[in-house]
């Protein structure tokens, strides 16, 4: 009988005792024993890799430290332990068997990292990368390896940046409104933007729109264009959606910003007067000499007793001559409509022009646009009023004519 490699008696001598008994069958069910045994206990080389901190927030150009350790607690001299975030092949840091290998850490880290060891005897480490640009911004990887075992933890670096300066730039004045316009730059991430009132309520904008530069900061701008000054002051607010710090810059618009519609009541009354003027007065006129001339015709009529049959033809109204068309006919009234038509046909082109949108607010060229249209406006307006004066100089000559 002979002992098995646990100190038992091995039984399996007693079944073929009769048959061999050969020293190389017992190691060889020794060796399978124990690699099974090994196979079914837990190994002191298994570990996990946690982080205290699944997300850190950091200022731009701080410094950030990212911290993990072993669990259980123990020694990680010896393992490889790799930084990186996107690639597994471009380190952040790498550190194997007691070096730091420097120079195969990707090249925007060179000499901004510090790797912290003093606690790698209980497994703890800690990264330092200074100098955090918005680059920084993203998820690091904490990669441990022992052998052909291997885990990580991932920590996420949240970048955040905040402008202290923000301007409010006020345009010229035009027949569209005021347009009041808010730049900021060097945010990260993109920030809430919106303009709010003096009772803290939310405006509508006409456009907001932002850009990035060579820094990746954002850079924002927004516009507002206000028609009346009923809004009081006016803030332009931001919000950095991470840390809530915020940004506002006020302005105050002074009525004297909104001058379009005063402007256009002295336009429509300075046609309206030039209207009477060249229309109304000729009008006037012709009607009395008109008047003057049809009285002198009766009288001479009536007078004349040779010209009773031609007043009966002639200069006595017929069924057809009612007072209903002679008033039609009537110069003044003939110069009312005119006035009234133009004035109509011109307030009717200032508010056509006036509320057309051919070019959004955001666009460069909106204020070229607003320009054209004003010059335009003033150009069809002057039109217009020579052409009605010269329909009616041409209409009250043309009837004071015939009138003779």
């Amino acid at each position: 009988m002979t002992e098995s490699c646990l100190g038992f008696p091995d039984t399996s001598s007693f079944v073929i005792a009769g048959v061999m008994e050969t020293t190389g069958l017992s190691l060889t069910r020794c060796f399978v024993i124990m690699l099974l045994l090994q196979m079914i206990s837990p190994s002191s080389e298994w570990f996990t890799v946690t982080s205290l901190q699944r997300s850190i927030l950091t200022p731009l150009g701080g410094v950030v430290e990212l911290s993990c350790q072993l669990s259980p607690p123990q020694t990680a001299e010896h393992m490889e332990i790799r930084w990186f975030k996107d690639r597994y092949t471009q380190p952040v840091h790498l550190y194997n068997n007691g070096t730091d290998l420097y120079g195969k850490t990707t090249s925007k880290y060179v000499e901004r990292t510090e790797f912290l060891k003093e606690a790698i005897g209980e497994g703890k480490v800690i990264l330092r990368i200074f100098s955090v640009s918005v680059d920084d911004d993203g998820k690091y990887h904490c990669f441990f390896k022992d052998g052909d075992f291997y885990e990580e933890a991932i920590i996420e670096v949240k970048v955040t940046a905040a402008s202290l300066k923000t301007q409010i730039l006020v345009h010229p004045p035009n027949t569209k409104g005021v347009l009041v316009e808010c730049n900021s730059e060097g945010w990260f991430p993109q920030p809430q933007m919106e303009w709010r009132d003096s009772r803290g309520e939310i405006i509508p904008p006409a456009s907001t729109s932002h850009s990035q530069g060579t820094n990746k900061l954002f850079n924002m701008k927004m516009t507002l264009l206000l028609k009346q000054s009923s809004h009081g002051n006016i803030t332009c607010h931001l919000r950095n959606p991470l840390t809530g710090q915020e940004e506002r810059t006020s302005i105050v618009l002074a009525d004297q910003l909104f001058p379009w519609n005063v402007i256009w009541m002295l336009t429509l009354s300075i046609i309206l007067a030039l209207l009477v003027i060249f229309i109304m007065v000729p009008g006037v006129d012709l009607h009395y000499r008109l008047q003057e001339l049809h009285q002198n015709g009766m009288r001479s009529c009536v007078q004349s007793s040779a010209c009773s049959r031609v007043c009966t033809k002639d200069c006595l109204p017929t069924a057809r001559c009612t007072d209903y068309t002679r008033i039609l006919r009537a110069p003044i009234i003939v110069g009312i409509l005119i006035i009234v038509s133009s004035v109509c046909v011109i307030t009717t082109l200032i508010f056509y022009l006036h509320y057309k949108s051919r070019v959004p607010v955001s666009d460069p060229h909106f204020e070229l646009d607003v320009m054209w249209l004003e010059d335009m406006t003033v150009i069809l307006c002057v039109l217009i009023v020579f052409i009605t004066m010269l329909i009616s100089f041409v209409y009250f000559r043309f009837r004071g004519f015939l009138g003779r």
